[in-house]
């Protein structure tokens, strides 16, 4: 089979790669869709720390296919039948992974971050990810390519939760990057009265009010807070997600939220300027509430499958190209792109 492989800092191969051999419980997935997301352009750049000098590895972990094979002892699932895997699969004892937060476990596997992943024509799929229920099913209607986007959906409404966006809030998005484009769609089905998106390229900003957005703000025109103030009668958000890796956000999110406001840090910072200074004051006398999350759980993943697969959020929006693995150097290119949200690997082509 032919798969993309990760041989070093920016040097990655397409090879020819023996079939994946099943064991007891696995199964293998013949990949239809495999997306690129800003984990995989840290991989690339040799700045993850599951891939640290001298490994060799296929990454890939958005991901949605057919079920090629079955392994001994599997059962409830066709050949044939079409999947989304869920990348991250816990111990599935530690205090995490029983409260439901696999994705905090601190011995976690996850496709194309710990083992091999979904950049190739075919991926085994390990027992403990049939045993925690890492695969759901999809309908045939559902395109694979925006199927192959329900995991950083999941993240999203992962972070969502974390600051309960509810019907009537002002919520602020700051980045309509693929992430916060997101937001945008999530906040709209939830119900939000007016959805703000900040972002300083004038095509994501397009997009933002295309999906949802009641104003959107280019930061380098307009002032972002008198705007916030005026779409909120002088309150201030009640939600601001911080979607964009960008210290000067995360300042300014707990000026721009109102009194008892909840606040998500979405987006990490780099770890060479992740230290940034806030005024906690404003914590205090506003009673903010001040959230992060990171990645998402196997049961986020089933509830974002369920809104995609009842047409509440349309990730096809999402997909700048289509790309096989031939052309892994111009699909890497095209990700690095502002101009694109999200670039997507076909490697049945």
């Amino acid at each position: 089979m032919k798969a993309l492989v990760y041989h070093g800092k920016e040097d990655l191969r397409l090879e020819k790669r023996p079939v994946p051999s099943l064991g007891p419980g696995e199964v293998l997935l013949r990949v239809l869709r495999a997306g690129i997301c800003g984990t995989d352009l840290r991989i690339l750049h040799g700045a993850h720390r599951h891939y640290p000098p001298g490994v060799v590895r296929v990454p890939g972990h958005e991901v949605v296919g057919e079920l090629a094979a079955l392994g001994e002892g599997v059962s409830g699932w066709q050949v044939g039948q079409r999947v989304f895997v869920a990348p991250n699969t816990g111990c599935g004892h530690c205090r995490q992974c029983v409260s439901g937060n696999n994705n905090r476990c601190p011995d976690y596997c996850a496709l194309g971050i710990t083992i091999d992943g979904a950049f190739a024509e075919y991926v085994r799929i390990p027992a403990a990810a049939l045993q925690q229920g890492n695969l759901i099913p999809l309908d045939e209607t559902v395109d694979p390519a925006a199927a192959a986007l329900i995991e950083p959906f999941a993240c999203v409404l992962r972070g969502q939760d974390a600051v309960a966006v509810r019907a009537g809030d002002v919520v602020l998005i700051m980045g309509a990057g693929p992430i916060g484009i997101l937001h945008t769609m999530l906040a709209r089905v939830r119900g939000a009265a007016r959805i703000i998106v900040s972002e300083v390229w004038g095509a994501r900003l397009a997009l933002a009010a295309a999906v949802g957005a009641d104003r959107t703000v280019d930061v380098t025109q307009e002032d972002l807070r008198q705007l916030v103030l005026a779409e909120s009668h002088g309150a201030g958000a009640d939600v601001v997600i911080v979607a964009a890796p960008a210290e000067a956000a995360q300042q300014n999110a707990l000026e721009l939220a109102a009194l008892g406001g909840r606040v998500n840090f979405f987006g990490g910072l780099p770890k060479d300027r992740s230290v940034v200074p806030l005024d906690t004051n404003l914590i205090h006398y506003k009673e903010l509430l001040v959230t992060g999350t990171t990645a998402c759980s196997t049961y986020d993943c089933w509830r974002a499958a369920a809104l995609v697969r009842a047409g509440r959020i349309d990730l096809t929006r999402l997909v700048s190209g289509t790309y096989p693995l031939e052309q892994f150097a111009e699909a890497f290119a095209a990700a690095q792109q502002r101009s694109a949200l999200k670039i997507v690997f076909d490697p049945t082509q």
